[in-house]
């Protein structure tokens, strides 16, 4: 892996593989935790935005043509923290991809519009999250596992600001972060010149420097259970704990706990609840941990009538990690080592890592990921559980 900064302040990574791919991606460092209460939901509009149309390219269908046409993949995510737009061809079509991306990026045309009919997309996608309880679920925990940290907050923002967005709301907010100095660009593939075309091609200047805030939260103090009835015949809930962000040296230990926890359809959870009862059809575990939160969850959808029964079955699977064999730990750290190298074949699953890795602190941190795994012992599992596993939050969306 090479990494350099060019004198607009913009970071390049790139990994040399010899495939038939390539996939670049660009982060910029800002999601829906970087916006103010006038601002909920701009980092996700902005995203939707870059995408309707540049000097070069006029419309949204002429920039994704431009790139489903020769076969490849073009698309975006924003994140509480992040904001990422990628592109994925075969190395042939580099120059092309790069071509577009860098665009878009550098180019956004903002039209008025452009701005009108995307409202309500967006609103369409906001009531289609709050519609799908496997979507919702994820919100009505964040917002009460959390008090103070903006992830609480949803990152698609709220329906008044976006639709009392503005013209000048959007430049101002693409003019103070969409800059080289904070964005990341990984490409990932067999590139020749990749230094001299990522320079040729992102040109804009440096821009004013962005501070990246940083807020903690205390661990719980006790325990919490939300509530919410819907018209539908499954219930829904998440169980979960806040936990660290992804520098600290517990959330590896975590991701061993996730391991043993949740893996596919042998994991913990999945043989308790599913296998062993029938109580549920989904059943998984989630390890979230960024820049300055993290936290731990457990979810599942089951009937209303079963709702303690499952409560008390996670209970007993989280205390029970206290009594691990080694057995269960060397399994769980081959699970994370196939796991992680057989997703991060995928080059565009590789370019997202490392742009992730890159935020955290160091794009150099990945290849220390899969060891520091495997240094965890029985004694940090039940250290960690000990620590974080008291307080619970739990969120449930309520059916029939």
């Amino acid at each position: 892996m090479q990494k350099i900064k060019l004198k607009n302040g913009l970071t390049v990574i790139y990994q040399k593989r010899n495939t038939n791919s390539v996939a670049i991606e660009v982060m910029v460092k800002v999601g829906s935790n970087n916006e103010l209460v006038a601002e909920r939901g701009v980092s996700h509009f902005l995203e939707h935005m870059v995408f309707e149309g540049t000097k070069k390219r006029g419309s949204s269908q002429e920039i994704s043509n431009e790139i489903e046409k020769i076969g490849g993949e073009l698309n975006a995510y924003t994140s509480k923290e992040r904001t990422c737009f990628f592109i994925k061809v075969l190395g042939k079509h580099f120059d092309i991809a790069l071509d577009v991306l860098s665009d878009i990026m550098q180019n956004p045309l903002f039209r008025e519009e452009d701005i009108d009919r995307e409202k309500k997309i967006v609103n369409k996608e906001i009531d289609l999250v709050n519609d799908e309880p496997r979507f919702y679920q994820w919100m009505l925990f964040e917002n009460n596992l959390f008090d103070k940290h903006p992830t609480r907050l949803p990152t698609y923002g709220s329906k008044k600001v976006i639709e009392g967005l503005k013209r000048d709301n959007i430049l101002d907010y693409y003019n103070k972060f969409y800059s080289p100095n904070n964005m990341v660009v990984s490409i990932v593939g067999n590139v020749k010149d990749w230094k001299k075309k990522v320079s040729a091609k992102f040109v804009l200047g440096k821009g004013k420097e962005v501070k990246e805030s940083v807020v903690r939260e205390a661990l719980a103090k006790r325990k919490r259970v939300k509530k919410e009835k819907r018209k539908i015949a499954n219930t829904y809930l998440v169980l979960g704990y806040k936990t660290v962000p992804r520098r600290h040296k517990d959330s590896y230990v975590l991701e061993i706990i996730n391991g043993i926890l949740g893996r596919g359809q042998s994991g913990w959870m999945f043989q308790e609840i599913r296998g062993k009862r029938g109580l549920a059809y989904e059943v998984g575990t989630q390890h979230v941990a960024e820049r300055d939160y993290g936290y731990f969850a457990i979810y599942l959808s089951t009937d209303r009538a079963k709702v303690e029964l499952v409560k008390k079955l996670i209970l007993e699977q989280l205390e029970k990690l206290k009594r691990i064999s080694d057995k269960d730990l060397q399994e769980a750290k081959t699970f994370i080592e196939g796991d992680y190298f057989l997703e991060t074949e995928d080059n565009q699953q590789l370019a997202d890592h490392l742009t992730f890795w890159e935020q955290m602190g160091d794009a150099k941190m990945i290849e220390e990921y899969v060891n520091r795994t495997k240094k965890v012992s029985i004694n940090d599992v039940k250290r960690v559980v000990n620590k974080y596993f008291n307080n619970y939050c739990l969120a449930i969306v309520e059916g029939k």
